[in-house]
């Protein structure tokens, strides 16, 4: 990645959330995420999200959840994926 390359869309950015949150994605993704992370509140607020919504699934029973609300939250992680 060179410092003229443009900003990756925010689609892309969402898309690859929760690859960068698991550090798989290359090093050159990862810092195509972080520049544009550096640039964008929208998405920031959309990483953060995506932290606190990891950090509640991983202390919480999916049992615990009620119907309702994991139907929810499947179909925002669907949509989240594309």
């Amino acid at each position: 990645m060179t410092p003229d390359e443009p900003l990756i869309p925010c689609s892309e950015a969402v898309e690859r959330l929760w690859e960068y949150l698991d550090r798989t994605l290359s090093a050159e993704d990862q810092a195509r995420v972080e520049q544009h992370l550096a640039f964008c509140r929208r998405c920031c607020g959309e990483l953060e999200f995506a932290r606190e919504l990891r950090a509640f699934l991983a202390t919480a029973a999916a049992d615990e959840i009620p119907p309702d609300v994991r139907e929810r939250l499947q179909g925002f992680v669907r949509e989240l994926g594309g």
